[in-house]
């Protein structure tokens, strides 16, 4: 790639698109990424492909594959022919601003200064129309930041947020920032103030604006069941079946509904409906293993976490299930860190206390995680460590890992908490314990 052209370069630094959005490779599982991609290629509606090309054609650039990649902005600029869009109609910029960063990097400075002039182009005819032009490049980095990985969320919320600011009635961006509060507040489990009801409103709106999206109506009949208003909820969940009976991002959510009402037939009889139509889906996996897992809570009730009580045959078997459908979650996506906290829980509960400890550290050392996460991890091996491998000195450096990073969470507050009870523990049985002092001495340098 060539640096004689400073004034191209400085050109292609002011596009907004996926080269200038901050996605970064580290952040996220590249395979897992494409394989998901190209799922949601044969499954979602023509119109919303022209997105996933264009983020197709972002992962061939990391890849290295650029042949590839203008392959499918090509793909995305048909969809737009097909539809008979304008070329200087703002729909056109994403791909537009993507090819000019490919060609760059190809060094055909040329065509890259041609697809810049023709972005150019579709500013001069936008005149007037500036908030649409901003609403539309907000929108589509918010759906970029949603699909790249989960640590994105937050700064996608800000992006949806503007995109809606600029086009309130735009069907898509108010679907894109319901989504993303809704997986922020239930997949994340932030405490948002005001985030249980922010997200009924956002998705309830969604709906109204796009009545024919089964997936957004689907979302919303899972806030509806955990607000308690099952009625509501059930006739959501009749009327996206009707509307997409097989479609897997419906039916994936669809059984989660009927795992959450404990209906557990019904729920595996829709997950492996899903999974015959997408074997690679982590999220089937993993709903399949929180499915029998319930169920072994279920049939053992209050003596799930009682060990010394001996499992009968089927809760045996039960377990087995759900420890094939984790493991094959982490199979799929090694970046899932939920799903090592369930099995490594898993694998306690079978005493596999070996494989336990090589999933939780397994979960500390991947670098996908978000900072919040990572106190987690942390906080679980440590958990692991004291609790059964009894090994106080390793917990507390899992947990002295935990309370390194600054963010204020329950999590560094449990790591702190733990630090200070093994340290009181120490110093209860000898006032001198310079350890126990040097804990508690840490504890208070890290706050």
């Amino acid at each position: 790639m060539s640096e004689s052209q400073p004034t191209l370069k400085t050109c292609l630094e002011e596009l907004k698109c996926h080269f200038t959005w901050g996605l970064q490779e580290k952040d996220t599982d590249i395979e897992e990424l494409e394989e998901r991609l190209n799922c949601q290629l044969e499954y979602l509606n023509v119109d919303a492909k022209g997105r996933v090309y264009n983020m197709l054609a972002y992962v061939n650039h990391m890849k290295n594959d650029y042949t590839e990649a203008i392959v499918n902005l090509q793909k995305a600029e048909g969809i737009l022919w097909e539809y008979k869009v304008l070329e200087t109609d703002i729909k056109y910029l994403l791909t537009f601003s993507n090819y000019a960063w490919l060609h760059y990097y190809l060094n055909d400075s040329e065509r890259s200064q041609l697809y810049i002039d023709k972005i150019n182009a579709i500013y001069t005819q936008s005149k007037g129309l500036e908030d649409l032009v901003q609403s539309e490049t907000n929108g589509e980095q918010g759906w970029a930041l949603v699909n790249f990985c989960s640590q994105y969320y937050e700064k996608a919320k800000d992006c949806f947020e503007e995109a809606v600011k600029g086009n309130p009635d735009d069907p898509e961006w108010n679907t894109g920032l319901a989504t993303v509060v809704y997986r922020m507040e239930d997949f994340r489990g932030r405490s948002w103030p005001c985030f249980k009801s922010f997200s009924f409103q956002l998705l309830q709106r969604a709906v109204k604006l796009n009545p024919k999206d089964s997936v957004i109506k689907v979302l919303f009949a899972l806030k509806l069941q955990g607000l308690k208003r099952q009625e509501e909820a059930m006739k959501h969940i009749k009327d996206v079946l009707e509307l997409t009976p097989d479609l897997p991002y419906v039916l994936r959510y669809v059984a989660k509904f009927y795992r959450r009402a404990g209906k557990f037939e019904e729920t595996i009889r829709v997950l492996k409906k899903a999974v015959s139509i997408t074997p690679n889906s982590s999220f089937l996996q993993h709903q399949l293993g929180l499915c029998y897992r319930q169920m072994i809570i279920q049939r053992k009730g209050r003596g799930y976490g009682d060990h010394s009580v001996p499992d009968t045959q089927e809760i045996k078997d039960l377990m087995k299930k759900t420890i094939f459908h984790f493991e094959m979650v982490l199979e799929i996506k090694k970046t899932f860190l939920h799903a090592h906290f369930d099995l490594a829980d898993m694998y306690i509960r079978s005493n596999q206390y070996q494989k336990a400890e090589e999933t939780y550290k397994k979960a500390t050392e991947l670098t996908t995680t978000p900072e919040h996460e990572k106190q987690q991890a942390y906080l679980q091996y440590g958990k692991f460590l004291e609790n059964c491998k009894k090994s106080e000195d390793e917990a507390v450096e899992q947990y002295k890992e935990g309370l390194r990073i600054p963010d204020q969470n329950e999590h560094r507050q449990e790591c702190e908490v733990s630090l200070r009870i093994i340290a009181n523990q120490k110093l209860a049985r000898n006032p001198r314990d310079a350890s126990a002092l040097a804990l508690l001495g840490f504890v208070s340098k890290e706050n």
